[in-house]
């Protein structure tokens, strides 16, 4: 597995705090770094694929990586993101206690994916441009002015977070799009989803386009083609048990559906055919 070194990010041993931008993000192998990082996705959509399980992901989300974390990037469209890596939350000279600001591990589930909704993400991008360091050597005040700009940022996304957002249309999709990552598998009348997340159908279609580049329908396809893929890669079950736990009723258009989606049929990546000839 490919191990991502701070040296080669952060342009000096004081400095603790980088910015990598990756416009786009292309496919990425499975890796892990010595440092952390925060990904802000700017637009585009991808699979994140984090410690084994996969994460739909485009404009607005924000993923919290650990150290020890294995992630990798795969089905990118356009994928645009913003890195913000920094050594540990330790490692700050003027700061303490930034654990509390990230994201909490409880009972051996570490929420790693928040949304955030475009007007935050503006206002993340301001504070981000202003943390890329503009001199290497730069001196205690300059230094402490980073760090503090480093949990302006923290805190900006805490209390943005799909937990504390404000109820504007954009939190309520953020949350819809959360509500089908975890019931992709149920059946969806979008008129009743509208209804459920207090928008409009014009709206919601509107805006998921917007944020996605997918329609409702094959975004929520496409979500139910990662879970399948994961679980014919990860689970002895036969592919028409596969297709009717991710919510196709019918295996012989889940097969069309995810040889269009993947260029290849559920059998090629349960043989493991994919990764052998990537």
């Amino acid at each position: 597995m490919t191990v991502l070194h701070s040296v080669d990010f952060f342009p000096s041993g004081s400095s603790p705090v980088a910015i990598e931008p990756r416009l786009p993000q292309s496919a990425f192998p499975e890796h892990h770094h010595d440092f952390h990082e925060i990904v802000i996705v700017e637009h585009g959509t991808g699979i994140h694929v984090f410690n084994g399980q996969p994460y739909t992901i485009s404009g607005g989300t924000i993923c919290f990586v650990r150290d020890h974390d294995r992630h990798l990037y795969e089905h990118t469209d356009n994928l645009c993101l913003t890195n913000v890596l920094y050594r540990s939350p330790d490692a700050f000279q003027f700061l303490s206690g930034l654990n509390l600001l990230l994201p909490q591990e409880q009972n051996g589930q570490y929420p790693s994916h928040w949304r955030v909704n475009q007007t935050v993400l503006t206002q993340v991008r301001q504070l981000v441009s202003q943390l890329e360091p503009k001199d290497d050597a730069a001196d205690a005040p300059e230094r402490a002015n980073r760090e503090l700009l480093f949990m302006q940022l923290l805190v900006l996304l805490r209390k943005s977070s799909l937990a504390e957002g404000a109820q504007d249309n954009d939190a309520r999709l953020n949350q819809l799009i959360a509500w089908l990552d975890d019931h992709f598998a149920d059946e969806v009348c979008w008129d009743d989803l509208a209804d459920r997340f207090s928008l409009s159908l014009r709206t919601l279609h509107r805006q998921l386009k917007q944020s996605t580049g997918l329609t409702p329908q094959r975004y929520l396809n496409r979500l139910r083609l990662i879970k399948a893929r994961h679980l014919l890669r990860h689970s002895d079950d036969s592919v028409t048990d596969i297709a009717y736990r991710c919510g196709f009723g019918d295996s012989n258009h889940f097969s069309t559906l995810f040889r269009r989606e993947f260029s290849w049929s559920p059998r090629d990546i349960r043989q493991g055919r994919d990764e052998i000839l990537q």
